[in-house]
């Protein structure tokens, strides 16, 4: 927990710092911490380097496999606040920063590497990618202004929710076969059609010309399939 709380802290709180004057620009997010002047970058770069100090110490209390890699999980975590400066797979990116997650809590708990957290990862990469789609549209104008590059502004808000409902179908399937491989019981699989129908119901409630629900889908709805997706696995295990 120590380690999972010590990366996100430093990998959002250096999102914000490289992304401070993109920020100020953007009338969505001018009121951001950074931007409005509520936190300083001298306390921004203090809460950066503390949280990864305590997330290098906790890797090293894990074990040796998770202390070897943690500079190269913090190195992709940081690296995502500038890929869309360069790249539309910046959705893609930050879904490999979440999809890390199941992979290094298999590690804490059993430094050998298997099959099933990879599979799952893969399936929290592709949900995360989905849903990072879906925030982005809210921005295509100015990030076509300002040349960055997301798959709204570059395909448009049409594709763009196609595409997204494409990975989140994606996602389904792999979280599925993750429950198959690690012979999780017939709950899993009930549980796992809740799943599906928030996925479902958070498309739904979108239309490319009509995202005045978007934060419902975003903030509301997906936070239910994380959720939902914990406690199908839990029960099922169980």
């Amino acid at each position: 927990a120590a380690a999972f709380a010590g990366a996100r802290t430093a990998a959002m709180a250096f999102n914000r710092l490289a992304d401070r004057h993109l920020d100020a620009a953007n009338p969505r997010t001018r009121d951001r911490e950074i931007p409005s002047g509520q936190v300083s970058l001298h306390q921004a770069w203090v809460l950066i380097i503390v949280s990864c100090g305590l997330y290098f110490v906790a890797a090293w209390a894990l074990n040796w496999v998770c202390f070897m890699l943690s500079p190269l999980v913090l190195a992709v975590l940081l690296a995502y606040s500038y890929t869309k400066r360069f790249s539309e797979v910046c959705h893609l990116f930050l879904g490999l920063c979440l999809g890390m997650a199941p992979v290094a809590g298999w590690l804490a708990v059993n430094p050998t590497l298997a099959c099933i957290p990879v599979v799952l990862g893969v399936g929290v990469l592709f949900w995360v990618a989905g849903f990072d789609m879906i925030y982005a549209c809210q921005d295509v104008d100015f990030d076509r202004s300002r040349k960055l590059h997301s798959v709204p502004a570059r395909l448009g808000l049409a594709r763009a929710l196609r595409l997204a409902s494409l990975s989140h179908v994606t996602a389904m399937c792999l979280f599925v076969v993750t429950g198959i491989l690690a012979g999780l019981g017939p709950v899993f699989y009930g549980l796992s059609f809740i799943t599906g129908g928030l996925l479902y119901w958070e498309h739904r409630l979108l239309h490319p010309e009509d995202l005045s629900r978007l934060d419902t889908a975003f903030f509301r709805v997906n936070s239910l399939v994380s959720f939902s997706l914990l406690m199908s696995v839990w029960l099922g295990v169980s």
